[in-house]
């Protein structure tokens, strides 16, 4: 599966299992699926909802920093990266 770096992990909240992502290059949108990798990490998933906020949003882009609900821990610096067909 081509893949390429769009973020990294800049906070994981546990009770919530949201993950709080820095996009660092291009963009990401609700049904993308994404790879977080890290030492630790390696999963994949698909995005179903973004926050901003606290605010529900469809898209995000290169400075945004986002909350996305994970099935997986995931710890700081873990990178993501954006599954291409």
């Amino acid at each position: 599966m081509p893949e390429v770096e769009v973020g990294v992990v800049q906070h994981y909240f546990d009770k919530l299992q949201v993950g709080a992502i820095e996009i660092t290059d291009g963009e990401l949108a609700v049904g993308d699926t994404i790879h977080l990798k890290g030492n630790t990490t390696d999963f994949t998933t698909t995005i179903h909802s973004m926050q901003i906020e606290r605010e529900s949003v469809e898209k995000v882009q290169k400075g945004d920093s986002v909350g996305i609900k994970l099935k997986e821990r995931v710890r700081i610096h873990d990178k993501v990266f954006k599954v291409t067909d």
